[in-house]
């Protein structure tokens, strides 16, 4: 196994916003609602008002992983991890770990205090980070998850 890193997405790279949206569409399996067009709009939006920031996992090169983390536009303080992806051979190696990681810490640097929020269908990773699920927080086999900083 190679080593990876984390690094934060270069929108203006349409060869990396390509890659990471492919990433993502295939890792859902859902193409109603995670199409290539929609997937990748959601890359490159830059609204000034409510950010939205992705970190990328590259190891030898290539992009292994993809995580965005967005403002809540109905509650202020409010993040949303969302749009994390893993590439299928990467999976169980600390990749999704840490790019989880990688955006709570950009989320307590950045701002003093909030609530980050993510639907999880696995949620120990979750909770070694400081994240609880929230009750009657369970829709669908995903459980809704808050952390506090």
């Amino acid at each position: 196994m190679g080593k990876f890193r984390i690094d934060t997405l270069d929108t203006s790279s349409e060869a990396l916003l390509d890659t990471c949206a492919k990433l993502i569409v295939n890792a859902f399996a859902d193409p109603e609602r995670y199409n290539l067009d929609r997937v990748r709009r959601e890359l490159c939006c830059d609204d000034p008002l409510f950010y939205r920031r992705f970190f990328i996992a590259i190891e030898d090169g290539e992009i292994v992983g993809v995580g965005g983390v967005k403002a809540a536009d109905w509650a202020s303080r409010t993040h949303i991890l969302y749009l994390s992806a893993v590439s299928a051979a990467k999976r169980g190696k600390g990749v999704g770990r840490a790019l989880i990681k990688a955006r709570l810490d950009w989320l307590q640097s950045t701002f003093k205090s909030g609530r980050i929020l993510v639907s999880a269908t696995k949620t120990r990773r979750f909770r070694d980070l400081g994240f609880r699920e929230l009750r009657n927080g369970r829709i669908d086999g995903k459980h809704l998850m808050l952390c506090r900083f």
